[in-house]
């Protein structure tokens, strides 16, 4: 399944001193449904506020959209003072694929933003980094260079013509520079010294930027320039990370303070190893590391299953159980307490009302479908039918990666339980999705029906879904017929000794199957569609068909081998 589509979005609004102004200003983020405000950072000499906030795309790019027109009402810039370069009100708000997306479905985002700023607001708007029109676009401090005060001339060059909105001099917002980058990941390393020159030489070993080339002495030889008499740099190990030493007098430890700009270049794993050999040369060592801010969900699960593969563990595990191997390796939780459900995005934006029945303990869910209400039902039954059975052959792949002297084989058996543990996931996805369908027909059902049109209306929302009611279970048999191929295979490949586990999976698999398709079935009267019924009966039964001779060949290959 593909991730829920979240794009992050940071604005740096031109106010860090005037509490008032900058509460209405993030204020209006909330008003729009679905997206999070995730924090407010104000600083007041650089008389500028950082504010961050995630949700669905469209979601995001309203809030945005919301919160420029604010900021451009309460923000005067020409009476703007402040350390900090900036030329606009919104000086610049960036939009970060967090998953589910590319980086150029987010720079399509920004265009969408960076032309409604420019149409609805009047404000002259530039696009950078991802989203740039042209190569010198690209970096914001070239587009900001003048700052405000340089922006009217700036605005009646035709080199610099807005990308979007007038060529017009706006004196009270300015210019906004709106674009997509990568997420920035702030990430500290713990070193077991005191030292901040210690932990700067890790630093300097790391970072893209390297240091600063010396003759004889690296510490107090004469600086190498060039022809131009620029310093010649020896670059670090690491692209797209900044890096620098320091100690902090609360932890009394000195660390290697990063921030990881290109998450796709270096994964914040990779940094933390790089940390852990360069400290091993230099004769200390890492004890742990600390992220600050939050973090997106893939990128804990790409280290937990580095850590993994070194130990030539299985990668076919639940990822929460991945996330727990990553906080491990890597420290996380050595200063602080590491709570996934408050440092990763995604656990941050679950909505726990989507998924009630999964989250139920085994008892409470048999008591839930006990009881009198009508759903959860078969279908949903079938769905943790088809999960048991996915899971059982992703078990029996996972114990076969892990059995004493398989050693040579534990990534072959990983593979298969990555596949099974995408199938187990899909599976309970369906559960709810089943109850979710049945109460979409409900809330159809109860639509006006008093005049032509609505009962026209009615009409189709009822044919549409009770298609997506035939929809769910059809596509558990789906399901299910891509995890007996997987079921049967570790039967034939895996740990004997869990050979009936496998068949146990296939005969959950096969009910998962047979109780989907009746569901399927007693929904079809309620269609009209012929075609569709066609399609859907044919292709039912074809899978009911393989499921059956699959069911066979296995009981009989496990009467063989019991």
């Amino acid at each position: 399944m593909k991730a829920k589509p979240i794009l992050e979005c940071v604005p740096n609004i031109s106010e860090g001193r005037d509490a008032e102004v900058i509460r209405q200003v993030s204020r209006v983020i909330e008003q729009v449904e679905g997206v999070r405000l995730l924090d407010v950072d104000p600083g007041k000499a650089t008389n500028r506020t950082v504010i961050t906030f995630v949700g669905p795309p469209e979601a995001v790019v309203e809030a945005a959209f919301l919160l420029i027109k604010e900021a451009a009402a309460l923000i005067d810039m020409s009476k703007h003072e402040g350390e900090h370069p900036r030329m606009g009100a919104t000086d610049v708000c960036p939009l970060i694929p967090v998953a589910g997306l590319t980086m150029e479905e987010a720079a399509q985002y920004a265009h969408v933003l960076g032309n409604r700023v420019g149409e609805e607001l009047g404000i002259p708007v530039y696009m950078y980094e991802a989203a740039a029109t042209r190569p010198e676009r690209k970096n914001l401090a070239v587009i900001r260079s003048g700052e405000y005060e340089g922006l009217e001339k700036k605005l009646s060059d035709p080199e610099w013509k807005p990308d979007y909105g007038p060529t017009k001099f706006h004196p009270g917002a300015g210019a906004t520079v709106i674009g997509a980058r990568d997420f920035l990941i702030a990430y500290n390393v713990n070193l077991n010294t005191t030292s901040v020159r210690r932990a700067n030489a890790v630093a300097f070993d790391i970072r893209e930027q390297g240091r600063v080339k010396r003759q004889g002495n690296p510490l107090t030889g004469k600086i190498v320039r060039d022809e131009k008499g620029e310093a010649v740099r020896i670059p670090g190990k690491l692209m797209g990370v900044k890096a620098i030493g320091w100690f902090i007098e609360e932890y009394g430890i000195a660390q290697v303070s990063m921030n990881i700009t290109d998450v796709r270049m270096t994964p914040f794993h990779t940094a933390f190893e790089a940390c852990r050999t360069s400290a091993r040369e230099r004769n200390m060592r890492v004890t742990g590391s600390e992220l600050v801010g939050l973090i997106p969900k893939q990128a804990m699960i790409d280290a937990g299953k580095y850590f993994l593969r070194l130990q030539n563990r299985s990668t076919g595990i639940p990822e929460r159980e991945i996330i727990h191997i990553a906080i491990k390796s890597m420290g996380l939780d050595e200063l602080a307490p590491f709570d996934p459900d408050k440092k990763i995005i995604e656990y941050l934006l679950e909505d726990g009302e989507r998924d009630p029945l999964v989250k139920m303990s085994l008892r409470n869910f048999a008591y839930k479908i006990a009881s009198e209400s009508v759903a959860p039902g078969g279908g949903s039954v079938s769905a943790y039918a088809g999960a048991m059975g996915a899971a059982l052959g992703t078990m029996v792949a996972n114990l076969s990666s892990h059995k004493r002297g398989w050693d040579e084989r534990w990534e072959h058996f990983s593979i298969v339980a990555e596949r099974g543990q995408a199938l187990v996931d899909k599976l309970l996805f369906l559960v709810d999705e089943d109850t979710h369908a049945f109460n979409r027909i409900i809330d159809a059902v109860r639509l006006p029906k008093g005049s032509t049109e609505e009962k026209a209306a009615r009409k189709e929302a009822m044919q549409e879904a009770t298609k997506y009611a035939i929809e769910v279970p059809l596509e558990v048999m789906r399901t299910v017929l891509e995890a007996i191929p997987l079921v049967e295979q570790m039967i034939e490949e895996g740990n004997p000794a869990s050979a009936s586990d496998g068949g146990v999976g296939i005969l959950c698999l096969r009910a998962a199957a047979l109780g989907a398709w009746m569901n399927v079935r007693i929904n079809m009267p309620g269609v009209e569609d012929d075609a569709f019924r066609s399609k859907v009966l044919e292709e039912g039964n074809a899978i009911i068909a393989e499921v059956e001779a699959a069911e066979q060949r296995m009981r009989a290959k496990l009467e063989s081998l019991l």
